[in-house]
């Protein structure tokens, strides 16, 4: 039945998905068409009931179709589906969301986590009169043309797009650089430090699996960006509420200037945010001279299911650590049963590397087998487990996954590799 749903799709849509990584492109299979999804489920539209790791892409963390969120989302649509101008829930989800993130001293909403690293690097461009932005190879921000840069161009005068259709002119003031990299950090900033606006880091980064920042490396970082002027943005759109309530800055003790958040904050709706300091939030129109807007920004049913997830959350606290032990668990039973892959896994968030090397880096994460990730895949998918369909992507926990649900996964990998 995919094959068939794929095949009238592609009549329609481009490629036949709306994003690429549902094309299960990686690992040569037809993408899945999903019925409904409920809990920790996703049921397919041939009748798979499968355990969901990949949760909207971390976004889902109470669990599919929460009452909850659901019964806030209904109530919302009964008052009308967009007003076009200003609404209570707007300041109400800010609030909550300050509460968590106090770096965030204000605030605005837009429709994706895209449209929020663009419109905090303008802003931070605005505030610095500065046109140049770091980047870190493997972290993904989004798919602005300037973003969208080859990796390892941090050292080169020569800067290539990632992605046809993006000219070059468009990356030149871009520069990436290998993460966990302190010699390449130091020689960037000192060749550019004084024309640098920004640096723009997933603290933990999670779209390359999940990857462990180094101590000192962090602490470069902080030290360079305070000694050049540089404002630091955090970019928490997966992080943000996931891996702690106040995202990877809480766990490291840190303040960013900036900060982009997404997924978690919309309840599973489209949504984006971005904050900081005072004083560069204010250059922002209609306060300053940075301009930015959204006709659908702060949708008044996107701002609700937000409410209910996150008043959830800062009252139930307790569901970080149900997680964090989860995850502790899966990393302490899969050492013991001493299988040939590298495990990383940072708070409520993990991957699997198909590699015995220690993976720190992108280019360390593209050194997997590629052969061997398709083979588990489609045996964890037959025993109706749903991992994302990348070995470059994170795997999630909801608070309603369990003990039992990792002994599954264990068994698989066990059988595999024993």
């Amino acid at each position: 039945m995919s094959t068939n749903l794929f095949n009238e799709a592609k009549k329609y849509i481009a490629g036949g998905v709306n994003s690429p990584v549902r094309s299960f492109k990686m690992v040569d299979l037809p993408p899945l068409f999903v019925r409904k999804a409920k809990g920790k489920y996703i049921y397919t539209e041939d009748n798979r009931k499968l355990t969901d790791y990949s949760l909207s892409w971390g976004a889902i963390i109470l669990g599919h179709d929460n009452i909850v969120v659901k019964k806030a989302v209904k109530k919302a649509i009964d008052n009308g589906l967009n007003f076009g101008f200003c609404h209570k829930a707007e300041t109400t989800l800010a609030r909550l969301i300050q509460t968590a993130f106090p770096s965030m001293e204000l605030m605005r909403f837009v429709n994706s986590g895209t449209e929020a690293v663009m419109s905090a690097i303008r802003v931070a461009r605005g505030f610095t009169k500065r046109k140049k932005i770091l980047k870190f190879d493997g972290c993904y921000h989004g798919h602005s043309d300037y973003l969208l840069v080859k990796s390892g161009s941090g050292l080169s005068e020569i800067k290539q797009a990632s992605s046809s259709g993006v000219p070059e002119e468009m990356v030149y003031n871009t520069i990436s650089i290998p993460f966990n990299n302190i010699e390449a950090l130091n020689e960037i900033f000192t060749r550019y430090g004084k024309e640098l606006a920004c640096v723009i880091i997933e603290l933990i980064p999670a779209n390359m699996g999940v990857i462990l920042p180094d101590d000192k490396f962090i602490d470069t970082l902080l030290k360079l960006c305070k000694e050049y002027e540089v404002l630091l943005i955090a970019d928490e759109v997966i992080t943000g509420f996931r891996v702690a309530l106040g995202g990877a800055q809480e766990i490291f003790g840190i303040k960013p200037d900036l900060t982009v958040l997404g997924k978690i904050i919309g309840g599973g709706l489209p949504v984006g945010c971005f904050g900081g300091r005072k004083e560069i939030m204010e250059c922002l129109a209609p306060l300053g001279e940075v301009y930015q807007a959204g006709t659908l920004s702060g949708n008044p049913v996107v701002m609700n299911a937000g409410i209910a997830v996150l008043s959830y959350i800062l009252s139930h606290k307790e569901i970080y650590k149900k997680m964090r032990d989860l995850v502790f668990y899966f990393s302490s039973e899969w050492k013991k049963l001493s299988i040939p892959l590298r495990f990383n896994a940072f708070s409520t968030i993990f991957a699997i590397f198909y590699t015995q090397d220690e993976v720190r880096s992108y280019e360390d994460a593209k050194r997997q087998d590629i052969n061997m990730f398709k083979k588990i895949y489609i045996k964890l998918l037959k025993e109706k487990i749903l991992f994302p369909p990348s070995c470059y992507e994170a795997c999630f926990l909801s608070i309603l996954h369990n003990e039992k649900d990792i002994e599954r996964v264990l068994g698989i990998f066990s059988k595999n590799f024993a």
